[in-house]
């Protein structure tokens, strides 16, 4: 019988499988379980803005990822309703960066997810919040993917 973070780490892999944008940004996904993600990105220098640090917009997509890959863990296919993010300090060239995606409520339907986002360092560089959808279908095929 399969277990809860067997069944999370089947799941991320399908969607991973799909995702271009995270592989296209070299996300690696460290932990899975029920409701929870770990996954990490190098910020490479062409992921700098102006200023040079890196661009806020790539540490929403690496927190956006998280959450997409922990309020899927459970087999039920599951869209981002709104999210919200506070850049607390910034990342730089070189840092390897890490968002910790973890539920906060699931009901039937909607849930809450809370991920952070921490450098090689464990300090925090953002804190962001999402709210998801459940659609009413499985992620994994009737073969079990």
């Amino acid at each position: 019988m399969e277990n809860s973070q067997e069944l999370a780490w089947r799941c991320a892999k399908k969607l991973y499988s799909n995702d271009t944008c995270s592989g296209f940004l070299g996300m690696t996904i460290e932990d899975m379980d029920k409701g929870y993600a770990v996954v990490n990105m190098v910020v490479s220098q062409h992921m700098l803005n102006g200023f040079p640090s890196c661009h806020g917009g790539m540490i929403f997509t690496l927190a956006d990822s998280a959450f997409a890959f922990a309020c899927n863990s459970e087999n039920q296919i599951a869209v981002g309703a709104g999210c919200n993010i506070e850049y607390l300090r910034p990342g730089k060239e070189g840092d390897t960066l890490t968002a910790t995606a973890q539920v906060k409520y699931q009901g039937k339907t909607t849930g809450t997810y809370d991920v952070e986002v921490t450098n090689q360092e464990q300090q925090i560089i953002a804190l962001f919040r999402g709210k998801a959808h459940r659609l009413g279908t499985q992620l994994l095929g009737i073969n079990n993917d």
